[in-house]
């Protein structure tokens, strides 16, 4: 199983702090399938057209996918995966 982790408003959309999934081998394929289970408000938080969208973070085991594949980055069982919404602050 992969632990995805959900934090801040992204929370507003899945009404879960955690989940689990599996079959999945890529974090955009992950996120497809969690779109699947949390619906349309989900999805259009985390994917702008067919692109992870910028207004989310994601973070496998800690590392932004953004130096680790991007979309394509590999995820597993005993993988944790976690989403944040970007915030802005001053």
């Amino acid at each position: 199983m992969i632990k995805v982790l959900f934090f801040a408003t992204i929370r507003d959309y899945t009404n879960e702090k955690e989940t689990t999934a599996e079959g999945a081998s890529s974090i955009e394929g992950l996120l497809r399938l969690l779109c699947g289970r949390y619906g349309p408000e989900f999805e259009t938080e985390v994917f702008e057209g067919e692109k992870i969208s910028d207004r989310v973070i994601v973070l496998v085991n800690g590392k932004h996918i953004a130096h680790t594949g991007g979309p394509l980055t590999p995820v597993k069982a005993g993988d944790t995966i976690a989403v944040f919404p970007v915030i802005g602050g001053g």
